[in-house]
């Protein structure tokens, strides 16, 4: 990856550590291009970071290759991308896909379409899940293109200016308001199940009602913390469990799976830091729902 600036007239005088932080190039990745491959030029000539930057110079940084997960099968796959440049990747994730391989899925995950995806472009790079869905989850999923941009999100992500809104429909009529704010840990006995227990991880979620129905509410969803099953945890220990989420002893009624979609994504651009923003309609057994009504 190469990141590229023009110093402006405030930056003039700045020793080119300093210009560079203020680019949000950090201290690792400063020692990763040190010492693992990469280089800093200033105006076309290498440069070290005590140089003192004159308006209008041209501030190159080409970063390290990184090395990619060989283990990792490319493969093509259902990959709908909503978004893509040399920084960022935004796909819409399908229900019924795992987001990252696992001993007992090894194959046909977004990870190894994403890579098959990398590879038909002549693309041979790391791959940087930044927002991972559950299995089951629909919707927008973000993935960093180099760990430049994946640090810049994190540290986004921690000033609130990276938001993701979900569409949840829930069992029953909800009254209760928001927010849920109830730790999560792991349930005695179980890898997988999460609930909510006095020795979790703080935990916060705020929805509003979109609609009241007979048997469901329809809900707007978006995560302050980002917990393992969240929302499946926190709506089932308010009484309203997710419609066909079966962890979660869910009534499966009406769908096959929870019925949670990441609808809607915020973020500022890691490199521009121009505010985008991304919708995903639901999918079509959340539409079918809607439809009955």
């Amino acid at each position: 990856m190469k990141l590229r600036w023009t110093a402006l007239a405030e930056e003039n005088g700045l020793l080119l550590r300093t210009f560079l932080s203020h680019h949000h190039v950090s201290k690792r990745l400063l020692a990763a291009i040190k010492f693992s491959g990469g280089e800093i030029r200033v105006n076309n000539h290498v440069e070290n970071v005590r140089y003192k930057i004159v308006t209008g110079d041209i501030v190159t940084v080409q970063t390290p290759i990184e090395q990619e997960n060989e283990s990792l099968i490319p493969e093509i796959g259902p990959l709908k991308v909503i978004y893509e440049d040399d920084f960022l990747l935004i796909v819409d994730k399908p229900a019924g896909v795992a987001s990252i391989t696992a001993q007992y899925h090894p194959t046909k995950t977004m990870a190894n379409f994403i890579k098959g995806h990398y590879y038909s472009k002549g693309e041979n790079q790391a791959i940087h899940i930044v927002s991972r869905l559950d299995k089951d989850t629909s919707g927008i999923m973000l993935i960093a293109k180099d760990r430049y941009s994946h640090a810049r999100l994190s540290e986004l992500h921690q000033q609130g200016l990276v938001k993701r809104s979900y569409r949840a429909f829930a069992k029953g009529r909800i009254e209760t308001k928001s927010p849920i704010i109830e730790p999560i840990g792991r349930q005695d006995g179980s890898i997988m199940v999460r609930e909510v227990r006095s020795d979790g991880k703080y935990a916060e979620t705020h929805f509003e009602v979109l609609e009241r129905h007979k048997e469901w509410t329809d809900v707007a969803v978006e995560l302050k913390t980002g917990r393992t099953h969240q929302i499946r945890v926190h709506f089932q220990h308010i009484g309203h469990t997710l419609m066909g989420d079966d962890m979660y002893l869910g009534d499966m009624s009406e769908i096959q799976r929870q019925a949670l979609h990441s609808e809607k994504l915020t973020l500022i651009h890691p490199f521009t830091d121009e505010e985008m923003s991304f919708h995903c309609e639901v999918p079509a057994d959340m539409q079918v729902m809607l439809d009955r009504l």
